[in-house]
């Protein structure tokens, strides 16, 4: 049976697009909005600016005391936060239905009314937490740059995705407050921004608050950063081995994706279910069940705009086994599958579980609403929830197969091998 979520869009006269998903069985809705800046968006030596930013924004704006946007929304029993990534930031909160104007207030006065707040003190203040964020979670964390160090291999030097989207300490440093302010200008404005409401309101109703309170937003939208043309796959298999201080070793193995949204994205992502991401996956029956050189095996597929995707394997090798060996038996596993494809039961196996988990986000509002923003802003796609499972549905073996051939196989990938070691050490191979 198709899903039919209800999905009605507006466009306000400055740009700002508007999403409304009416559900009444709860009396809450979720605002959700996505901004088109992310980490891609960032020029050299300026890196980490779009994830400050989304600290900044919680500091006060031109009506709202520094910590108000937290306390007024909280003391109506609402939540929220914010994500900052490659291609957007999005900001986000569900709250009784009572407390929409409110929230839609407090998140136009940031995304229209930011710089009087934006001083040297708090941007001071809010580069030394992210700095602190970026210790705690990236350089003191066991694991903590395996995604940042697949990045620097998969991209080019140079590419958008190259550098981690937390920035890095020195650019995090020379950021000046004209930088930040400057930053702010370019890129937060309505038509640059999605807005999507889920929740116990109606269309008529939602579109008339959002209008209430942004129609007199005027910023000008930046122009389109036009994404690159599709890089192809990887060759010479580059890797990066670290010697840390971490619980046991482990192989990340990553590969360049087509971009997202695409009929060859989706068959490389069931192509990674069938290899790694799931219980009854090829890894998993070989490394942990059959053969105990691993303890467990994830993969994963990141589809994302400029270019190309990610994709990547995980492997956590078991104690005594030799990493080199497994990292034999994953290639051997890639060019089988690059030669066979996927088995009946592996497609429907895949299928299954992204039905499941699919069904199971758009069950909650906030993952509803952060799905429709993600489609509408990046695709121009408010209705992909409701057809992507059908998508899904067409890829056939023979387009897993080839997609694995071109994509996923032993030199188009890309290994940070972790080890353990008493002492830090680091080699590169290019």
């Amino acid at each position: 049976m198709p899903l039919d979520y209800p999905i009605a869009t507006r466009t306000l006269g400055n740009g700002l697009r508007v999403v409304v998903s009416p559900d009444h069985t709860v009396p809450t809705v979720t605002l959700n909005l996505w901004v088109g800046v992310g980490s891609r968006h960032e020029g050299p030596g300026r890196t980490g600016l779009a994830h400050l930013f989304e600290h900044l924004m919680f500091q006060g704006s031109a009506n709202v005391a520094e910590g108000e946007h937290f306390s007024l929304l909280m003391e109506q029993g609402g939540t929220l936060n914010a994500t900052t990534w490659f291609d957007r930031t999005n900001y986000f909160e569900t709250v009784p239905t009572g407390a929409l104007d409110l929230a839609l207030w407090l998140e136009a006065d940031r995304q229209g009314r930011l710089l009087e707040a934006v001083t040297q003190a708090n941007l001071d203040n809010q580069r030394d937490v992210v700095k602190e964020e970026k210790r705690q979670r990236y350089d003191n964390q066991p694991y903590g740059t395996a995604i940042a160090d697949l990045g620097s291999l998969v991209f080019p030097e140079g590419h958008p995705y190259h550098h981690p989207t937390i920035g890095s300490m020195e650019d995090l440093d020379a950021a000046t407050l004209d930088d930040v302010h400057d930053f702010y200008r370019r890129h937060y404005a309505p038509g640059n921004t999605v807005l999507t409401l889920v929740g116990d309101v109606t269309p008529e109703d939602g579109f008339a608050a959002v209008a209430r309170h942004f129609d007199g937003l005027t910023a000008e939208a930046p122009a389109p950063q036009q994404p690159r043309g599709q890089l192809p796959p990887l060759t010479a298999a580059p890797r990066v081995d670290l010697a840390e201080d971490v619980p046991n070793d482990r192989l990340y193995l990553g590969f360049r994706l087509p971009v997202a949204h695409t009929p060859e994205f989706l068959a490389c992502a069931v192509a990674l279910d069938a290899l790694g991401s799931l219980m009854t996956s090829r890894l998993y029956r070989r490394l942990v069940r059959s053969e105990e050189l691993a303890t467990s095996v994830s993969g994963a597929s990141l589809g994302l705009i400029d270019g190309a995707s990610l994709g990547f394997l995980g492997i956590d090798v078991a104690e005594g086994a030799d990493p080199a060996q497994v990292e034999a038996a994953v290639c051997a596993e890639l060019e089988r599958f690059a030669q066979e494809g996927p088995t009946p039961v592996e497609l429907e196996s895949s299928l299954a579980d992204t039905e499941r988990s699919w069904l199971e986000a758009l069950a909650g509002h906030q993952e509803r609403a952060d799905l429709i923003s993600h489609y509408t802003l990046l695709h121009d796609d408010p209705e992909h929830i409701n057809t992507y499972l059908d998508g899904v549905r067409a890829v056939t073996a023979e387009q897993v197969r080839r997609a694995a051939a071109r994509w996923l196989v032993p030199d188009a990938r890309a290994t940070v091998a972790f080890t353990v070691a008493p002492d830090v050490s680091t080699e590169v191979v290019a």
